[in-house]
């Protein structure tokens, strides 16, 4: 028996309704075997995501239902299909074809993972909701506070920075100390057969990474130009097929072989230009973020901290400045390579989450 910190500190386990987001996946069915055990009252939900012209990887609501009725708990669905598509997917097709690399999982974690299903939760009486992200998720006097998970590795909480304040009051994660082979060994000794489910992918609707083959369905109309492929002092290299084919940070399949090794600084989708450099000049001085989501208490107007501007590169030291319209400017003070439009920018202060944005614009050095 694994003891878990209580979720609603002044209730017993047994007073509290909690609400598990289930994917069908290892983690979620650990987080509802863990509720289970520990006394609390438990029900599940999945949202329903997905519709043409892209189809599931995996099979999400039917695994989640024979997970529930094998653990004995409620399962309820909620088709977010439509929602889906407006916060999410057409996001992301029209970033790409604005010249941004998205980043959708932060979005879908906020207007829908724990947006509509929080309020759907709500509704049904939950008084919190579980996930299996691992994160961590501190009660203190002054409410919740959002925290990187134990396993840096599988750390999630960089995903977790936009959503909202009440909403994250209701998150819990009980997975933060745990990894990702105490999660199967947890679900096999239960004898649920999922066990040994491959993890999702990062983006759910985009099969195999074929970002261009998807924006082509979702777009039909937009017709891809060609253009040049140019160096920051303008000289002009080569042809592109479409700017949707780029990313910041890319060295291979330029088509401009020979020469120096040139990567993709940004593109730049008024002019339909690719603009490469050198590797030196992915360097970033400074990023701009838009939709701004603060989780600390009083907001500052300068804040010392480090942030993470890729899922999967480390932290820098840096310093924000809040502005208004939910804005700021992070200036670096350690080195970073390839912050591109799109993706998220998350703030840290040792472990702790205070909020994010989206990077809307890059000064190189």
């Amino acid at each position: 028996m694994i003891d878990l910190p209580l979720l609603v500190p002044d209730k017993k386990p047994a007073e509290v309704k909690v609400c598990v987001a289930m994917s069908g996946g290892v983690d979620s069915t650990t987080a509802v075997l863990l509720l289970k055990q520990a006394g609390y009252e438990v029900f599940g939900m999945t949202l329903d995501l997905l519709q043409a012209p892209y189809e599931p990887i995996y099979s999400s609501i039917a695994d989640a239902a024979k997970v529930a009725e094998q653990i004995g708990i409620s399962h309820y669905y909620v088709d977010a299909k439509a929602e889906f598509k407006r916060d999410v997917v057409d996001y992301f097709a029209e970033s790409y074809l604005n010249g941004e690399t998205p980043s959708p999982c932060i979005l879908c974690n906020r207007y829908l993972k724990l947006g509509l299903l929080i309020d759907k939760a709500r509704a049904l009486g939950a008084d919190v909701v579980v996930t299996g992200h691992y994160a961590d998720i501190l009660l203190t006097h002054h409410g919740v506070e959002l925290h990187r998970a134990k396993d840096l590795v599988r750390d999630q909480s960089y995903f977790l920075s936009l959503v909202g304040k009440e909403n994250l009051q209701m998150l819990r994660c009980p997975l933060a100390a745990f990894s990702k082979e105490d999660t199967r060994k947890l679900v096999q000794e239960a004898g649920i057969e999922i066990f040994n489910k491959p993890d999702s992918q990062d983006i759910c609707f985009v099969s195999q990474g074929k970002y261009a083959e998807l924006i082509h369905k979702l777009r039909p109309d937009f017709l891809l130009k060609k253009g040049d492929i140019v160096t920051t002092d303008g000289r002009v290299l080569g042809q592109h097929n479409g700017i949707i084919h780029y990313t910041v940070g890319q060295r291979r399949g330029l088509g401009i072989g020979g020469g120096p090794i040139y990567y993709v600084l940004r593109l730049d989708a008024l002019k339909n230009q690719v603009v490469v450099g050198s590797y030196d000049e992915l360097k970033c001085t400074k990023v701009f973020l838009r939709d701004v989501n603060w989780l600390g208490e009083e907001q500052p107007d300068v804040l010392s901290c480090e942030v993470k501007l890729r899922s999967r590169q480390n932290l820098v030291a840096a310093e924000v400045k809040f502005f208004a319209k939910n804005r700021a400017e992070v200036s670096l003070l350690g080195d970073f390579y390839g912050a591109a439009a799109g993706q998220g920018g998350c703030f840290y202060v040792g472990s702790r989450v205070l909020g994010g944005g989206i990077i809307e614009n890059v000064t190189e050095v």
